[in-house]
């Protein structure tokens, strides 16, 4: 893998990440495929809105079908035809969230599977073999994301492990065509974010995710966070910040730095009947579009803008057909796409700061 930093406008950055199945324009929203789907939309589509990578979860994967069955289907990519980069998260997220059915140790963490109850263990160096065997371009360290309200010591305590996880999921690295990202953790203390960074960066990581935030922070302490992180970062590897967002999110966290983003809330709100616009955030299954013939959006390029009106994908949302749910996030995730690639450019035109004056405001009320 390599990165290459093409341009910068303030701290927003636009670059290239350069994989085994493609190069990625940064900055990037990558659409989540948690179990090797991305929900409601097949591989054509995604192309055709220009998903140039895609996220797919290591504790899900490693559940079902089981990461050594995918190997054998030839990888990910083999397994759901999709001949692009794919990114796998290493699953500590969804290990936190399992709360009561996993026990930490410094070994690793012992879990039940929130599915059928048997037991699993994972540990650094069984994480990144698993994600070996899925085959993504990138791959993820394993670490302990914390919850936001959990106190400075248990952040302390949680920091100390993660890191030493890093170290021994790197000497388990062997290296070949796959990348591997160290994680930032620390939550809210900018000492403890910075020590994180310090010793990642000793150990030589490919890129660099930010990770324990959108946990339930107020959004100004996550930006508080990422401006901080902006300057410790190296400027020659690319930074992923992990779960996020809503669009005034990206556009706020591509200003403190960050290049690559995923999250499930484009494709899950969209099956929900919310759907993400330039204007703000439509809930279709509002009366007011019982009769409203027009597209979603006139300016939008978008499958389901271009063919079908607001009635038709409400009415099919209302009676929950599955086509109703595949329209809205047809064009929930192309206009993600499109804000990053709108982004970009505003960026290599050194017009960044004019792009992000121009829409913050709206895009910062779209919420989830």
């Amino acid at each position: 893998m390599g990165f290459i930093l093409e341009k910068q406008s303030g701290n927003a950055r636009a670059g290239k990440l350069i994989t085994p199945h493609g190069v990625i324009q940064t900055p990037i929203f990558m659409p989540v495929g948690t179990v090797a789907t991305v929900k409601a939309m097949s591989p054509k589509e995604l192309k055709e809105i220009n998903a140039q990578i895609i996220l797919s979860n290591t504790y899900h994967c490693y559940l079902r079908p089981g990461h050594e069955f995918i190997q054998r289907a030839g990888g990910l990519h083999g397994f759901m035809s999709w001949d692009r980069p794919i990114l796998t998260d290493s699953g500590g997220f969804q290990v936190m969230s399992l709360s009561g059915l996993r026990k930490i140790i410094p070994e690793g963490v012992r879990f039940q599977s929130h599915i059928d109850g048997s037991y699993h263990f994972f540990t650094p160096e069984k994480v990144i073999e698993i994600q070996r065997a899925l085959g993504a371009d990138i791959i993820m360290s394993f670490d302990e994301c914390p919850p936001f309200e959990a106190d400075r010591k248990y952040i302390e305590k949680s920091l100390k492990l993660t890191l030493d996880w890093a170290k021994r999921g790197k000497e388990a690295f062997i290296g070949g065509e796959q990348a591997l990202f160290g994680i930032v953790q620390g939550g809210i203390y900018e000492d403890l974010r910075r020590d994180s960074v310090n010793a990642l960066i000793d150990m030589d990581f490919d890129g660099y995710s930010i990770g324990g935030l959108a946990v339930g922070e107020p959004k100004e302490e996550m930006y508080r966070i990422t401006e901080f992180l902006n300057p410790l970062l190296p400027k020659n590897k690319p930074r992923y910040l992990m779960g996020v967002g809503t669009p005034g999110n990206i556009l706020q966290n591509i200003a403190n730095g960050v290049d690559m983003f995923d999250c499930v809330m484009p494709t899950r709100n969209a099956r929900k009947g919310s759907i993400f616009t330039w204007q703000g955030k439509m809930i279709i299954k509002s009366a007011r579009y019982k009769d409203d013939l027009r597209p979603i959006d006139e300016n939008c390029s978008c499958y389901a803008c271009q063919n079908f009106s607001r009635a038709y994908i409400r009415h099919l949302i209302k009676l929950e057909e599955i086509l109703g749910m595949r329209l809205a996030t047809i064009h929930s995730l192309h206009f993600y796409l499109e804000l990053t690639s709108q982004i970009r450019q505003s960026i290599l035109d050194n017009k960044f700061e004019s792009f992000y004056l121009a829409h913050i405001d709206v895009l910062d009320e779209i919420i989830d």
